[in-house]
């Protein structure tokens, strides 16, 4: 049953979820060198804009000379059809063969816009919008989106119509717009748009441990396709250990200060000033620190340090010292 099962979980696909200002082209680079597991990636998105010209500089988070550590999709958050287009073909163009299209986001900023999540109450005007969009790409796209932004009769809704395009994948995110990332996934709402669709479906929400994968993967055994966000930085050996069906690293806390020293040294490099530098690497103790519950005390002296040799002083004692890896 055990070597069944892990035959299994090599013909899953693990994607890694785009979040904004965690998951850039540094992390996925960093991530893959150290940890491994997922076979691509969905990039954090690149809002459209109707200029008629793209700077490399716009887009330097997916070029592929900056992303060699996994696969690349490269996302775009538009509500305008001819911009998306022009965007997309560019993406194209550097070497892309398909590109995602957000319909997910729940910030408030981004949804009262009608764009993300926000957009999901309209159909008329995402389905104008893939009219015009998907015969003018010169490759092929995927939609990442939620249950609706109020209700999952929206994506009900939605889901008919969207059988009649040329899609790669629908990568769900089961939870509405106004949940954001709070409260429960609704997993019977996930079930009935498995129902209504042959359309590829990538399952996205709330794998926070091996575990919880087991469980989905036994309720939704027609689905081979997993994205991972938020958990895979509060627990970065989670997709090799989905992969492999065995949790068999040693010496975690070592691969974890390394894993941590090397993403510091890439945004040393990377970002313009030591403010930018410590504002990233405290951010992303926000996930990093989760599985360190028992050491507020010392999580508090590390997002109160005030320059990088500090910080990075602070988190060295902490790996060296302190921390325990329980999970």
């Amino acid at each position: 049953m055990a070597e069944e099962r892990n035959l299994i979980q090599h013909r899953h696909k693990l994607y890694l979820a785009p979040l904004k200002g965690f998951t850039d082209h540094v992390f996925r680079n960093v991530f893959s060198e150290h940890f491994g597991g997922f076979d691509v990636a969905v990039a954090p998105f690149i809002s459209s804009k109707s200029d008629t010209k793209i700077k490399r500089n716009y887009v330097k988070d997916v070029l592929p000379e900056n992303n060699t550590g996994m696969p690349v999709i490269p996302q775009i958050l538009s509500k305008t059809a001819e911009d998306f287009v022009f965007l997309a073909n560019y993406l194209y163009d550097i070497g892309y063969k398909a590109v995602n299209w957000n319909l997910g986001c729940p910030f408030p900023m981004v949804a009262k816009k009608r764009r993300g999540s926000g957009m999901l109450p309209h159909t008329d005007m995402i389905l104008e919008f893939l009219d015009t969009a998907v015969p003018a790409l010169k490759g092929t796209m995927s939609i990442k989106i939620r249950l609706g932004w109020k209700s999952p009769d929206e994506l009900f809704r939605l889901i008919p119509s969207l059988n009649q395009y040329d899609i790669d994948e629908l990568m769900i995110h089961p939870r509405t717009g106004l949940q954001r990332y709070s409260g429960t996934t609704d997993l019977d709402s996930f079930e009935h748009c498995l129902e209504m669709t042959e359309l590829p479906i990538v399952y996205n929400g709330d794998i926070r441990n091996y575990e919880d994968f087991i469980r989905l993967s036994e309720r939704f055994n027609h689905i081979n396709r997993w994205m991972i966000g938020r958990w895979c930085i509060a627990n970065p050996f989670l997709p090799a250990t989905i992969k492999s069906g065995q949790n068999h690293h040693q010496e975690k806390i070592e691969m974890l200060k390394q894993f941590h020293t090397e993403l510091f040294q890439q945004y040393r490099i990377m970002l313009d000033g030591p403010s930018h530098l410590l504002n990233k690497m405290k951010g992303i103790w926000r996930y990093f620190s989760l599985p360190f519950d028992e050491f507020k005390k010392t999580m508090k002296r590390i997002k109160k340090s005030t320059s990088p040799d500090q910080y990075l002083d602070l988190v060295n004692q902490f790996f060296d010292n302190e921390a325990k890896w329980e999970q």
